[in-house]
């Protein structure tokens, strides 16, 4: 514990360590320590932690939910430690990385903004590594989640690579040659806030007409009230399975409907995923990737969603017919791949030797019960002859 917290001390040696992070990527799969490492992924409503081996298998995997008191940053620390203080009593944990759900800096050690979270220029790296006396690699969870596709999922043999995370918005990640492209200051990726409709939908950002309005979880839900609202026809069957409750709307609920044939809901979803499609078209204009990775939960909704996505995306792709086509995959890690991605970023800075809470307490009472025996028999140091 002593040897990593001198060395974390260390302000130079610190830095030349985390700026070397990002060009050790491309290759972290063949050189970093293959040990144990946390990943953690905290949303707005959960905190997810687990152990992640170096192949990516998920060891042992805890959750909780994000502490009502989410407005203090010290609660939410207090949570991580837990989690992986919890984690720690069966697994010597080597490093922890952390996939937050905002805009974290280039050094990847800052939150600069969580909309979930009171989180503002939060310095949570260097929070959670005084506490935890390991190293911790903080980064945005759909990078984390790009990550993870790229080296256990459906991004595996991609050079160029763009994530799409569709939940209760859309955040999105960029991956070339086996690195992650952050941008100058950290927050390259927010597709979602790409403006599609000048002067539509207000978005929670300020903006209007983002991408994320026509395109989301929260668009999907939005557009079925609303026709719930208005009592209108198609929407019957819906209307009756929430008993009339608009409220109870769900996003789940409209997928479950669309799967066992539902017009209004299958139609919703076609909705939603041209609206996709043209987005993705933008971003292949921009980045012109070899794969899209659709993730996130609206991404369960399968073909209902990726198909009418694929549709849209060529008819209007930029020089269509004459271009190769990006394909376009759904991410197959699920609602982990934040925390496997966290977890195998970490490696990068993690060190061979034991770091779990119970080992470092071993540790030292050990070391204590040696120096009370020399106190003891009046010997001045373990070299002095009898």
């Amino acid at each position: 514990m002593s040897t990593y917290r001198d060395f974390a001390h260390r302000g130079s040696a610190r830095a030349t360590v985390l700026r070397t992070v990002g060009t050790r990527e491309r290759r972290s799969h063949l050189t970093a320590p293959r040990v144990p490492t946390v990943g953690i992924d905290i949303g707005g409503t959960k905190v997810m932690a687990g152990v992640v081996d170096a192949d990516g298998v998920i060891l042992e995997k805890v959750r909780t939910e994000t502490p009502d008191k989410s407005k203090s940053p010290k609660v939410v620390e207090d949570t991580i430690c837990e989690l992986v203080l919890d984690l720690s009593d069966r697994h010597d944990v080597h490093a922890v990385g952390i996939g937050a759900a905002g805009w974290v800096d280039a050094d990847r050690s800052t939150v600069l903004f969580a909309p979930h979270l009171a989180w503002r220029n939060e310095p949570l790296r260097d929070a959670l590594t005084a506490r935890l006396a390991v190293p911790v690699l903080v980064d945005n969870d759909a990078n984390t989640a790009a990550w993870a596709e790229w080296r256990f999922g459906a991004g595996r043999g991609e050079d160029h690579l763009v994530m799409i995370t569709l939940g209760t918005g859309i955040g999105g990640a960029i991956l070339e040659d086996g690195q992650v492209k952050r941008g100058k200051y950290g927050v390259a990726g927010e597709f979602g806030h790409m403006q599609v409709v000048p002067g539509g939908h207000r978005c929670p950002c300020g903006n209007r007409g983002c991408w994320e309005q026509y395109s989301s979880g929260n668009a999907l839900v939005r557009e079925a009230r609303e026709l719930a609202a208005a009592d209108s026809p198609v929407a019957y069957s819906l209307i009756d399975r929430v008993g009339g409750n608009v409220g109870d709307i769900t996003g789940p609920l409209i997928t479950e409907l669309a799967r066992e044939g539902d017009a209004m809901c299958v139609e919703l979803f076609q909705d939603i995923g041209q609206w996709l499609g043209v987005g993705i078209a933008n971003l292949a204009a921009a980045l012109d990737p070899s794969c899209f990775v659709i993730g996130g939960g609206v991404s369960a909704a399968d073909d209902l969603l990726i198909g009418p996505a694929r549709e849209a995306f060529r008819r209007h792709l930029t020089g269509r017919g004459y271009r190769p086509e990006a394909k376009i995959a759904k991410a197959q890690l699920g609602p982990e791949a934040g925390m496997v991605g966290a977890a195998d970023l970490a490696r990068l800075v993690a060190r061979r030797f034991r770091r779990t809470n119970r080992r470092r307490v071993e540790r030292h009472e050990r070391y204590e019960r040696y120096a009370q025996a020399l106190r003891n028999a009046g010997s001045p140091g373990p070299t002095q002859e009898p």
